[in-house]
């Protein structure tokens, strides 16, 4: 899925696609482990389809709420 794909979505839409998408992979993997896909990379492109997902929910959540990103931040500083 392309990131300008995941931009239109709502986040209620985003996180059925999340789903979607993870029980995808996991389904992928499964199959693989019990027989060998003809082509494995689907794995690694479903794996980066849930990364790029949550990223876009993630920068929505912090958009919405900028102070939680310095709060975190600051928690980086003092370690």
């Amino acid at each position: 899925m392309a990131k300008v794909e995941l931009k239109s979505l709502t986040i209620q839409e985003l996180n059925t696609e999340l789903a979607n998408a993870e029980k995808q992979h996991s389904e992928l993997k499964f199959n693989n482990a019990v027989s060998s896909l003809k082509n494995t990379a689907v794995i690694k492109i479903a794996r980066r389809d849930v990364a790029r997902i949550k990223t876009e929910i993630r920068a929505r959540e912090l958009a919405e709420n900028p102070g939680k990103r310095d709060k975190i931040q600051a928690r980086r500083r003092k370690s």
